[in-house]
C-alpha cells in the first residue's frame, strides 16, 4: 500500500502556470474545488504536475471505476486505435457497439427485451430519455415530472430536468416545456416537514394528490425521471418504499419510469445499477461516467417496445465509438473477474462504519448516508443548518494533505472512490479526511 505524499505546497509552480493559461483561454463556466492539475494517475493514485502524489476520492466525478489507467482497458484502447477510431454507428455498422449492446442488456435491470441508444455523455443520454419517453406516445403525452434537488445534465433539455442549484438554470430560461418538478425523498431535510416513517412517504401521495389530481393530466405525464441516489444533490438516498410506491403510482397512470444512473450505475453502489437495491425495474435506464472508464460514452438503455423512435429521428455522429465501446466492454468484464460489485459492498460498509463513529465523535457532521462507494457526509452548523464554509475549508485542506475529495448539495461530502479501493487505502483517505474536518472546525467560525 502506498501513501499520498506532498513534496511541494499545492498548486507547485509548474502547476500555478497551467492554472494561469486555463483561467486566460478556457470559459470558466464551471465551478472548480481546488487548483489540482492532473499529470498521471494509476489505480487509485493521482500525481501532479509538480510530483505531488494524491489519494483519490472522487473517481474524475465517478468515471473511473476500474481505476486509472487499468491495463485492460488501456489494451483494448490501444488494439481497437489500431484497427478503427471511426466510421459513425448511425450511419453504418460495426461490432463493437453490439457486442457491448450484448454485455449491457444483460447486467440492466429488467428480463424484458431490450435495446440500446448509444451517446457521448450522461446529458446526452438523459436527451434521448426525453425523446424517445415522448415519442413513444407520438406526442400525445407532453409532460415530465422530475424531482427538486436532482441533477440530470446541462443541455437544455437535460437541463430543463436539472434542479439542485439556482445557478446552474439563471439566465437560460424559457428551457423545455412541460416539465413539473416535486420533492425529492430527502428524509434528513424533508421539504415536507415530516418524520420517516411516520410520514407514510407523504413525498409519493403529493405526486398524485396535490400534481396529477390538481393541475398535470395524468394521461398527458410521459415519464417521471430519478436519480435513484440523488448525486449532486447531496448523495441522498431515498427510504427503502419509496421506488416501489413511485412504481405502482407510474403504472397506474401508463408513466415510463426513467432511472438515470450516470453517477449511481456500472457498480458504484454494490450493484451494477443502484435501482437495484429497491427491486425496481424502470423502463429506460440513462447511462454514462463509468461506462466506458475514461472515454467519452453513454447509453440509453430500454424495453424494446419503448425503443421504437422512427429513422432519422434521432442520431448521433460519436455515440458508439468504437474505441469508447472497446474500453467500456473492457471495464465490465474487470468489474466481473475482479469483483469489484463484491470489494464496493465490503470497503463501503467499512466506510461507513468508520464515518459514523466520527459522526458520534464530531457535531458538525450531521447525517452519513450512502451505499456502496457512493457516501455522503453532511456537515451542518450547531443549529443543524447546512455549513457550505466548512465544506470548502474541509476540502481545502484535505487536498493540501494529499487526498482528492470534493462535495455535493450545500455541504456534503461526497465519497466516490474507484471500486478497486482497499479497506487499507479506504482508511487512509478517512484518516485524511477526519483530520481535516477537525483543523477545518478550528478555523471556522
Amino acid at each position: 500500500m502506498s501513501r499520498p505524499e506532498i513534496k511541494v505546497p499545492p498548486p507547485g509552480p509548474k502547476s500555478q502556470e497551467i492554472i494561469s493559461k486555463d483561467n486566460e483561454l478556457i470559459m470558466q463556466s464551471f465551478a472548480r474545488w481546488y487548483p489540482f492539475v492532473a499529470k498521471r494517475g494509476q489505480g487509485v493514485w493521482l500525481e501532479d504536475l509538480d510530483g505531488n502524489k494524491y489519494l483519490d476520492f472522487n473517481s474524475g466525478i465517478g468515471v473511473t471505476n476500474v481505476g486509472h489507467a487499468h491495463p485492460r482497458v488501456v489494451q483494448a484502447i490501444k488494439d481497437q486505435a489500431e484497427k478503427l477510431l471511426h466510421y459513425s454507428l448511425t450511419d453504418f455498422l460495426y461490432e463493437t457497439p453490439v457486442r457491448l449492446a450484448e454485455k449491457l442488456v444483460k447486467i440492466t435491470p429488467g428480463s424484458f427485451p431490450k435495446k440500446v441508444f448509444y451517446t457521448n455523455s450522461g446529458a446526452e443520454s438523459i436527451e434521448a430519455a426525453i425523446k424517445v419517453a415522448r415519442g413513444h406516445f407520438r406526442g400525445a403525452r407532453p409532460y415530465i415530472i422530475a424531482f427538486a434537488g436532482s441533477f440530470h445534465g446541462r443541455t437544455m433539455g437535460a437541463l430543463s430536468l436539472t434542479a439542485s442549484k439556482p445557478v446552474q438554470r439563471r439566465g437560460f430560461a424559457p428551457l423545455v416545456p412541460g416539465v413539473v418538478h416535486v420533492p425529492y425523498p430527502y428524509c434528513y431535510r424533508c421539504p415536507f416537514r415530516q418524520k420517516y416513517p411516520d410520514c407514510n412517504l407523504w413525498c409519493v401521495d403529493y405526486i398524485e394528490e396535490w400534481v396529477l389530481k390538481k393541475y398535470v393530466p395524468p394521461e398527458e405525464v410521459a415519464a417521471i425521471v430519478f436519480e435513484p441516489i440523488a448525486g449532486e444533490g447531496g448523495y441522498i438516498v431515498p427510504p427503502p418504499e419509496f421506488f416501489r410506491r413511485l412504481k405502482e403510482l407510474a403504472d397506474k397512470y401508463g408513466i415510463l419510469l426513467v432511472d438515470d444512473e450516470v453517477q449511481a450505475g456500472i457498480g458504484r453502489t454494490g450493484k451494477w445499477f443502484a435501482i437495484e437495491h429497491w427491486g425496481v425495474e424502470p423502463d429506460l435506464i440513462a447511462i454514462a461516467k463509468g461506462i466506458a472508464s475514461g472515454l467519452p460514452l453513454g447509453a440509453l438503455v430500454g424495453r424494446r417496445e419503448i425503443m421504437n423512435l422512427p429513422p432519422g429521428s434521432h442520431a448521433s455522429t460519436f455515440g458508439g465509438n468504437p474505441v469508447s465501446c472497446a474500453a467500456a466492454i473492457a471495464a465490465l468484464e474487470v468489474i466481473e473477474e475482479e469483483k469489484l460489485l463484491e470489494n464496493t459492498t465490503r470497503v463501503g460498509e467499512h466506510a461507513m462504519k468508520r464515518l459514523n463513529e466520527m459522526k458520534e465523535e464530531i457535531p458538525a457532521i450531521g447525517d452519513v448516508r450512502g451505499k456502496g462507494l457512493m457516501i455522503g457526509v453532511e456537515l451542518i452548523k450547531q443549529d443543524g443548518s447546512p455549513n457550505p464554509e466548512l465544506l470548502r475549508k474541509t476540502l481545502d485542506i484535505a487536498f493540501k494533505s494529499g487526498l482528492l475529495v470534493i462535495g455535493a448539495g450545500l455541504s456534503t461530502i461526497r465519497i466516490a472512490p474507484p471500486l478497486i479501493i482497499t479497506k487499507e487505502e479506504m482508511d487512509v483517505g478517512l484518516d485524511i479526511l477526519y483530520n481535516s474536518i477537525r483543523k477545518a472546525l478550528q478555523e471556522t467560525p
